[in-house]
């Protein structure tokens, strides 16, 4: 048994597919197949059941490939340690992030990440909340940047900051006139929300339960920009995080941004995570402490509010004839 036949054995439990694997592994399709078979006779039991479409592993293989994860990652950690002795702040850091936080944040903490570690080389990967972490928790990424709180023992976390929500409602919403609001005032109203898997969704669930407010029916949509066109359009309101409405990011037309009244206004707590087992600790500290030293004036929503154009004034109700 070598590591290289555990690499095959793993990118084919990942891809389901001889051909894929063999490509993800810049080897033939027959090189793949027979390190596979070599290995199944060597352990004594059948790893794979081969059909005609797809591959699926047997029991003993959804163990075993488990295993295999787990010592190819120890090797990577030896080797990251051998390279961050000779160079700390060299080498390649696997970083997950979630879609409604990475287009926003990372054009601010991307300059810095290089400024600080020129020759780190940093490979991002976007996917929602559970998917990095269950990546992180394989191996596969060396640290993730979530919103808090997230459960698990065996993973360390460093704060980062924390980013307060805003109302967006169209230019002809009742809320829209409000200079701030206080959370009461979602009271009974019907927000549009993202689709299921997003933490930003159960951020704002939890929002509308505090404030007596509900999901808007029949509509979920699948990005922070479908919900950012979608109150332009004047089908809705909904909360964006700060990051989401800060520049670089245009302001779409017919939309207007209003804050909360209070010095704890509702906000998602956002945390780099990593493995409590990994050799990269002290490197990962470093690197938080890196976007941690983001100006604190990014996630202040003043300055967008303020630069608003102003409403024009309400329109006065017709006086009645007098008879």
């Amino acid at each position: 048994m070598n590591l290289r036949d555990l690499h095959y054995l793993v990118a084919l439990a990942e891809l389901r597919h001889f051909g894929r694997a063999a490509e993800a592994c810049f080897v033939s399709q027959p090189t793949l197949s027979t390190q596979i078979k070599k290995l199944e006779e060597e352990l004594g039991v059948t790893l794979v059941e081969r059909t005609p479409r797809k591959v699926l592993l047997t029991e003993v293989g959804r163990e075993i490939v488990a295993r295999a994860r787990d010592v190819l990652n120890e090797v990577e950690q030896i080797k990251g340690v051998a390279r961050r002795t000779l160079d700390p702040e060299s080498g390649t850091v696997r970083l997950g992030i979630f879609p409604t936080l990475g287009p926003y944040l990372l054009p601010h903490a991307v300059p810095l990440i290089r400024t600080r570690f020129p020759r780190l080389e940093l490979l991002l990967v976007e996917e929602k909340t559970e998917e990095v972490l269950h990546r992180l928790r394989e191996g596969r990424l060396d640290a993730v940047i979530v919103a808090l709180p997230v459960h698990d023992d065996t993973l360390h976390a460093e704060f980062l900051f924390e980013e307060p929500f805003v109302l967006a409602a169209p230019r002809s919403h009742p809320l829209a006139r409000k200079a701030a609001l206080h959370l009461a005032d979602l009271g009974n109203q019907s927000l549009l929300l993202l689709e299921d898997g997003h933490c930003l969704r159960d951020q704002a669930l939890e929002v509308c339960h505090l404030a007596g407010a509900g999901e808007r029916t029949g509509f979920r949509a699948t990005s922070l920009e479908t919900l950012r066109q979608m109150v332009a359009a004047e089908v809705g309101i909904t909360l964006l995080p700060t990051l989401a409405v800060k520049p670089p990011v245009a302001q779409a037309p017919n939309m207007r941004l209003v804050p909360f009244l209070s010095k704890h206004p509702p906000s998602r707590r956002i945390a780099m995570l990593w493995r409590k087992s990994s050799a990269m600790h002290d490197f990962l500290v470093q690197l938080a402490g890196v976007v941690r030293g983001l100006p604190k004036a990014l996630f202040d929503p003043g300055d967008v509010i303020a630069a608003q154009p102003a409403l024009p004034p309400p329109a006065k109700a017709a006086r009645k004839p007098r008879i």
